[in-house]
């Protein structure tokens, strides 16, 4: 820490202006001022004391409670003004008094009171010597301009005195440092406690949504009849199944997402801009409503978009989902006691902002709680609520560039609008640009297939494909699709799942049952349709497709999408006949990725600990090691230290990934420093598993 940094963070901790300091000072120092000239002067008859000085500082008291009223009085020169009043009515007032006294014997105590009082006030030791020493040169200045020629005769032991200052200032802080680290460890526990609070409270939603859709399940499964075929499940309830599969997925990822969200927020990490992307206001808005997990089709209703004036805005997908989850979520709870109120979500271009617009017709928030909205652990009348939601959409929006803000109008409405920086076309050309030369390579002279039955979904996409240089051939229909794909290889295929004569599901099974030719029977599908996502990707992953784009999509979606799945196969090629050793002690966890891995070709190992771990690794040779970090026994991290120590080269340079639900700087930062190569944070996504594989086994 240099010099600069040091004399920051003594400033800071040496300014504690809390409730109950302010509270103290107000309540216990301006009445005693005020009394104490009295007492002095008429009961105690000493030779000095000053109506002037004790008023001021009694007013000086008096003015700081008017924080306990107005949090935002004076702002962030608050802390100049505490620092004033305490050197004003402590060191400098006590010291003036020592001195026009000569030395009372009264005034000596005082002022080693005043010292202890001080340093309760002021806990660095460095502010606390600053503030005393302003306030006893102040205090000499004061007694020369106002007793010109006076002469000081202190008849006590000087050397005896100065030692029992000393003393009084070392215990005075030794104090200071018990009640501290006591303040720290309650201050800890009552994070702990509230932590574990927030995430029981934000993870009922998300439970309750897998609760229900594993119900709605369990009704529609055929009767269980042991040794006879069950009946067979109709299209319909085959849909309604995959449904409830869908909002399950989603609810355990909302899950995820929030237990992520509070932990970032309690832990204030900051939010990494690298992944946010250009898209389409109305989609990305369009799919956070179709992937909420409304309680009734009343409370979908309730919920009206106008996506007339779409624009492209540059976000992270996950979390701007998360900010308008929160908005509604909100909303809906408050809604309740107000059946006939709606939500509507708005687009709306500015010129130097766009805008998406959250306007509930339901109770409204009371003008005084509007400016606290967006502090952590505030809450507005929703009962069990934490306070960190809008706290990190705040942080989100700020992140995309822009804020969120609130209006509202008791009994009338509340809106909340999210800012987002105009993204000029200069721009987005240039991004495109940027897209299209570091993906060129990827695509040029690929065959690809694109099957809709609407020329003008065709259009588009292979306007978009041209430009990389792809070779592109269209489909009217599955059928002509099989056609086609039986008569030339292709490199992919992007199919519409809803056409007439044959639908893109029927198609991609024929296709990988052979009918389109051996050739193409594993060549890559990516769905396109307008369909829900959430709903859609269940199926067409069943059915065998490698991706999923909703329509309309922009460009950068497009190339992204498919410039993921060419590099994946190039990736795939290269970790077959692999070996893999996988360190867990869940054997959950260790099935769920040997399931995944084995089906790209990996040879896979097990370890339940770091031990085994490490005698599976001395005994044979490895291409990489999934290590677990928290295994008993040994855990990963020792594991990982002894692998990088050991005297077989092979062994000490194999690539460790380190797996963990710790997404903190802390444990990434132990387990680097262990000597392991990457991080994945529990649940891992399997794209970003195998892509991470690849890279380091390369």
């Amino acid at each position: 820490m240099n010099f600069v940094s040091y004399i920051k963070s003594a400033v800071l901790e040496g300014t504690q202006i809390s409730r109950f300091n302010i509270v103290t000072a107000v309540f216990l120092g301006a009445p005693a001022h005020f009394l104490y000239y009295f007492l002095f002067k008429y009961a105690f008859h000493l030779p000095y004391e000053s109506f002037a000085l004790r008023i001021t500082a009694t007013l000086l008291c008096l003015v700081a409670l008017v924080k306990l009223r107005n949090p935002e009085f004076l702002g962030k020169y608050f802390a100049i003004y505490w620092h004033i009043m305490l050197i004003f009515v402590l060191p400098f007032i006590f010291t003036a008094y020592l001195l026009k006294n000569d030395f009372h014997e009264l005034w000596l105590y005082w002022e080693i009171f005043m010292i202890f009082i001080l340093i309760a006030y002021v806990p660095n030791w460095l502010v606390f010597l600053f503030d005393l020493l302003v306030g006893v040169v102040a205090a000499i200045l004061f007694f020369l301009i106002t007793s010109p020629g006076a002469q000081l005769n202190p008849d006590f032991n000087i050397p005896l005195y100065s030692i029992v200052v000393f003393f009084t200032i070392v215990a005075g802080y030794v104090f200071s440092y018990s009640n501290k680290q006591g303040q720290i460890a309650q201050e800890k526990n009552s994070a702990t406690q509230a932590l574990a609070g927030s995430i029981a409270h934000e993870m009922r939603n998300p439970l309750g949504q897998v609760k229900y859709n594993l119900e709605a399940i369990e009704q529609n499964l055929p009767g269980y009849q042991p040794g006879r075929l069950s009946a067979p499940i109709n299209d319909f309830t085959l849909d309604k199944l995959y449904r409830h599969v869908a909002q399950s997925k989603m609810a355990v990822k909302r899950g995820s997402q929030v237990i992520t969200m509070i932990l970032d927020e309690v832990r204030e990490k900051p939010i990494d801009t690298t992944s946010f992307f250009y898209a389409s206001a109305a989609v990305i808005t369009q799919k956070a409503i179709d992937e909420y997990g409304f309680e009734s089709s009343e409370e979908r209703d309730k919920v009206v978009f106008d996506k007339k004036e779409d624009f492209v805005f540059k976000v992270g997908e996950t979390m701007y989902v998360f900010v308008l989850f929160n908005l509604m979520m909100n909303a809906l709870y408050f809604l309740k006691s107000y059946p006939k109120s709606k939500i509507f979500i708005t687009l709306e271009k500015g010129a130097q902002f766009n805008r998406v617009k959250v306007m509930d017709t339901g109770p409204g928030i009371p003008t005084e709680n509007l400016d606290k909205l967006f502090n952590a652990y505030f809450t507005s009348g929703k009962k069990g609520g934490t306070g960190l939601g809008l706290s990190y959409c705040k942080r989100v929006m700020q992140a995309f560039g822009g804020d969120i803000t609130c209006n509202s109008v008791v009994g009338q409405y509340t809106e909340f609008v999210l800012d987002f920086p105009v993204i000029s076309n200069d721009e987005l050309q240039r991004r495109r640009d940027e897209l299209v030369a570091a993906n060129r390579s990827l695509f040029e002279n690929k065959r690809i297939l694109i099957v809709d039955d609407e020329r003008t979904d065709r259009d588009e996409v292979k306007e978009i494909l041209l430009v990389l240089g792809v070779l592109v051939e269209e489909a009217g229909d599955g059928k002509e699709a099989l056609q086609k794909l039986s008569e030339d290889p292709y490199d992919l295929v992007i199919m519409n799942l809803n056409m007439p004569l044959m639908d893109g599901y029927k198609a991609a099974e024929m296709i990988r049952r052979g009918e389109g030719g051996s050739k193409n029977a594993i060549v890559p599908i990516v769905a396109y349709t307008a369909m829900p996502y959430y709903i859609a990707r269940s199926k067409t992953k069943k059915a065998g497709m490698q991706g999923l784009i909703t329509k309309p999509c922009l460009q950068s979606e497009l190339i992204r999408q498919l410039a993921g799945i060419f590099q994946q196969k190039l990736s795939l090629q290269s970790l077959k006949g692999k070996s893999l050793l996988i360190a867990d002690d869940s054997s959950f966890n260790r099935v769920a990725l040997k399931t995944v891995l084995e089906k790209q070709g990996i040879v896979i190992d097990e370890a339940v600990d770091g031990i085994e771990a490490l005698k599976k690794l001395e005994g044979g040779s490895f291409d990489l090691v999934l290590m677990d970090l928290r295994m008993p026994l040994s855990d990963g991290i020792s594991a990982t230290n002894h692998i990088r120590q050991s005297e077989n080269q092979e062994l000490a340079s194999v690539p460790v990934i380190g797996l963990s639900g710790d997404s903190d700087e802390a444990s990434i930062e132990e387990a680097m420093h262990a000597g392991m190569n990457d991080y994945l944070i529990k649940p891992v996504d399997t794209r970003v598993l195998l892509m991470k594989i690849s890279q380091w086994i390369r």
